[in-house]
């Protein structure tokens, strides 16, 4: 009964039946059909022109956004537990060239309009320091807090005024629009959203990311870079296939409910020990070690999060008996 991360859940039946579907001869590269297909069916997604390309992990269309929006000698804004600070081992930094990482305060791993403004106008406007360039916030954020459109809406104003590109790391972007009911054009290009990296891996895909410009003019750098980075795979139409499914008859957002709806389950047992709101498919428990090894002991698995804290991810998969046994174990400790 694992609850340690939604990296680990299975992919989709469908996704499964539309990699089959593809095992064919066509053209290699992103020149197949199933690639081809997916900038008009992001833009009938978004209301808008996208263009789209499918990438193996989070870290490379986070990365590839970013080099497209951030210069070497820029620096890229975001929060101190973001996961490009404190999971990505440096990708920023060698994507971009050398950018450096700005961070921020804030709780949840939410920042606001005033903590950007703020750590801009400590910078000085000279070529001894590091000049912002870009913003990045993850929605939802690493601690499961979901941006409502609103409040990307108002990053975006700001971004616009000081002159920062504006980059959303969208992993679990569908869990946050699963949660608010929000439109994906209000939460992203319509709040003033440049570039999104639109996760699939977390939700049900195989091995299926996504960067998406809402930005269309930096397509040909951005495939260029894919390329020199290693992620232009011969045979891409196996990824663009699972996207194509995943965007289905909103699969994505189905998945996504489904693994929401699990973490209230959970939040539900001990509200008392949360740490912060479950909004998405994140929980985080305060928890002492003895009381960890007791729910280990009756088969569920977790991640530690720090002196008298755990994490718990659901998945688009969870049983729900597997669901209701960790609740009910939770209640009781």
């Amino acid at each position: 009964m694992r609850f340690f991360s939604d990296n680990a859940a299975p992919a989709h039946p469908k996704v499964l039946e539309a990699i089959a579907a593809a095992n064919r001869i066509d053209t290699a590269y992103d020149g197949d059909e199933w690639s081809q297909r997916l900038d008009g069916a992001f833009s009938d997604l978004f209301g808008t022109g996208v263009r789209a390309f499918w990438v193996t992990t989070g870290t490379a269309a986070n990365c590839l956004a970013l080099a497209a929006l951030c210069p070497p000698y820029g620096g890229i804004l975001c929060h101190k537990d973001a996961h490009i600070e404190v999971d990505e081992a440096g990708a920023p930094g060698f994507f971009t060239g050398g950018a450096k990482l700005v961070l921020l305060e804030g709780g949840g791993a939410k920042v606001t309009p005033e903590t950007v403004a703020a750590a801009c106008d400590r910078i000085r406007k000279d070529v001894h320091q590091v000049q912002p360039a870009a913003l990045s916030i993850t929605n939802a954020t690493e601690y499961g807090l979901v941006y409502q459109a609103g409040e990307v809406a108002a990053l975006g104003a700001l971004a616009k005024e000081r002159g920062l590109a504006f980059h959303v790391d969208g992993a679990r972007l569908a869990n946050a629009i699963a949660a608010t009911g929000e439109s994906l054009a209000d939460a992203t290009w319509r709040a003033g959203v440049d570039a999104l990296s639109f996760g699939f891996v977390k939700n049900g895909g195989l091995n299926a990311e996504c960067v998406l410009l809402f930005r269309t003019e930096l397509a040909d750098e951005i495939a260029v870079r894919r390329k020199r980075a290693g992620h232009l795979l011969s045979k891409g139409r196996y990824l663009a296939a699972q996207i194509l499914a995943m965007l289905e008859d909103d699969l994505w957002l189905e998945n996504a409910r489904s693994a929401n709806a699990a973490a209230q389950t959970l939040a539900k047992a001990a509200p008392h020990r949360l740490v912060y709101p479950v909004e998405a498919n994140e929980i985080f428990l305060n928890v002492t070690a003895k009381e960890a090894g007791q729910l280990r002991a009756q088969g569920f698995d977790f991640y530690d999060w720090g002196p008298g804290e755990i994490r718990l991810v659901t998945s688009w998969n969870q049983h729900g008996q597997d669901v209701d046994r960790l609740a009910a174990a939770i209640a009781l400790l």
